[in-house]
């Protein structure tokens, strides 16, 4: 199996973060591996708040439910990745929306928050993604302008935990040729 596709197949959803700090070096890393996304026309339409002060983490956990389950990550992670994206400039050509889907900054952060996952994975360090929050009141905590989205916190740190696969579909479920 390809190197790339393994890393793929053992990524998992981490929630449970030991007490170890991520070295400076790590961290860059694994924004480095962000930066290269693709994205909408190389608009990068990206920014990210790298959290590691403990007030400013409990902070952001008051604005996600306490039944989701990535609550407690938010505060236990040694690093909270702020994932951001500025409005109007993915999806758009000269000022104007060119899909179906309008803005296009929730694909492009998609893409950079895999790259960012995989490669955290890759490094021994695990990530989740939490989109169930506040994100307005999340965005007073971190001063976001408002030409910018928050999209979602992304946790970071050495895992305390190894989840198991989840299962998947089988591809002839979902794989169509031709037509639907």
């Amino acid at each position: 199996m390809p190197d790339m596709l393994k890393i793929i197949k053992e990524r998992r959803t981490i929630r449970k973060f030991q007490n170890k700090p991520v070295s400076d070096e790590l961290l860059n890393t694994v924004l480095e591996a962000g930066r290269w996304a693709q994205s909408w026309a190389n608009t990068q339409c990206w920014e990210v708040i790298v959290v590691k002060d403990q007030a400013i983490k409990e902070a952001l956990q008051k604005t996600v439910p306490e039944g989701n389950p990535s609550y407690k990550a938010i505060v236990d992670a040694p690093i909270v990745l702020c994932l951001c994206a500025k409005k109007g400039l993915t999806g758009y050509y000269k000022g104007k929306v060119c899909t179906s889907f309008g803005d296009w900054l929730l694909f492009d952060i998609g893409i950079f928050a895999q790259n960012i996952a995989l490669t955290a994975h890759s490094l021994g360090l695990g990530t989740v993604i939490v989109g169930l929050l506040n994100h307005d009141e999340a965005r007073k905590i971190i001063s976001l302008p408002n030409d910018y989205d928050l999209v979602v916190l992304m946790p970071l740190g050495f895992p305390a935990e190894e989840p198991y696969p989840p299962p998947r579909k089988e591809l002839k479920s979902f794989v169509h040729y031709n037509k639907f």
